[in-house]
């Protein structure tokens, strides 16, 4: 069978089972169709010394894109496997190249507080304008609620019916996923509902659509300006950052925060763990175990090695 085949099966069961995006399946042809033109033989046939050589040839790109490339290969011929075409999936036996991730740029305690200070003055009062409004709640949910830019400008109007804690949100992938809604969140809806247009599907209408992802960036560094911090620093991935590394600073649990931030793979999750290290220590002291044994004592607390006395 032609490698022409292959990949439109391969990315046939993509789309169908794992509902891969589009622009995931357009990469992933790309990435197929370069490989089966400079590997030896057939794509489908290549044995692992095969795709070393290909991997060496892909030396001169970024170790990010030369990974992505791997993790075609891989998919594809666990894909071949599964199917019966193949017996092994020699794309295992090839190393991933090294990649870092960037770590998003940090954003205070301090810095959250005053940006909250300045959106909440210019959206006191009864009469308070509807923008100013507006960009309080966009704030409650970007640092309250970790969504992403585009899950956040998108919202539509029903998301938050039936004053629920949580907002129901279709992410990537078209997956759906809840996150929590602060009080503060919910206090802040019910200052925005009435200011919305009747009949408007969208929570953060704008023209004939829903506010753009470019305009909340825009918004976002003028409160920053009006806050006193720099504008550079900020952007909704900033906020989106802050939430997860004040959460985990908090004590919260990776896997949670895995959920909320609508993450499918918990590595993703785990660039945001660059919690100050004098925290991490006075984690495990007040919560191990260990810090509830008295000094000079190596058993756990509340264990009698020699059992009742008589």
């Amino acid at each position: 069978m032609s490698d022409a085949v292959l990949i439109d099966r391969f990315l046939e069961m993509m789309a169908a089972e794992r509902g891969a995006a589009r622009n995931t399946l357009a990469a992933y042809r790309r990435d197929l169709e370069q490989a089966a033109e400079l590997v030896r033989g057939a794509l489908g046939d290549a044995d692992a010394s095969d795709l070393r050589q290909l991997m060496v040839g892909y030396r001169s790109l970024a170790a990010s894109s030369a990974a992505r490339k791997l993790s075609a290969l891989r998919q594809f011929f666990a894909f071949l496997l599964d199917e019966g075409d193949r017996t092994d999936n020699p794309a295992l036996d090839i190393a991933r190249p090294a990649t870092q991730r960037p770590l998003p740029r940090l954003l205070t305690h301090e810095d959250v507080e005053r940006l909250f200070a300045q959106a909440g003055e210019e959206a006191g009062g009864e009469a308070a304008p509807g923008q100013a409004v507006r960009m309080l709640l966009l704030l409650e949910l970007l640092y309250g609620s970790g969504l992403r830019a585009s899950e956040l400008v998108s919202l539509p109007r029903r998301a938050i019916a039936g004053g629920r804690e949580f907002l129901i949100i279709r992410g990537k992938g078209d997956k759906e996923r809840l996150v929590p809604l602060s009080e503060r969140a919910r206090d802040a809806i019910e200052r925005w509902l009435p200011l919305l247009a009747e009949g408007s599907p969208w929570l953060f209408p704008s023209g004939r659509s829903h506010l753009s992802r470019v305009r909340l960036f825009q918004m976002l560094r003028e409160l920053a300006a009006r806050s006193g911090i720099d504008p550079a620093a900020i952007s909704p991935h900033v906020l989106r950052h802050a939430f997860a590394t004040h959460l985990l600073e908090g004590g919260a649990d990776l896997r949670a925060l895995q959920l909320m931030l609508g993450h499918a793979d918990i590595a993703t999750t785990e660039i945001y763990t660059h919690v100050d290290s004098r925290r991490l220590v006075e984690l495990v002291n007040r919560r191990h175990p260990l810090a509830r044994m008295g000094a000079g004592d190596s058993r756990p607390a509340g264990v009698d090695l020699d059992g009742p006395s008589s």
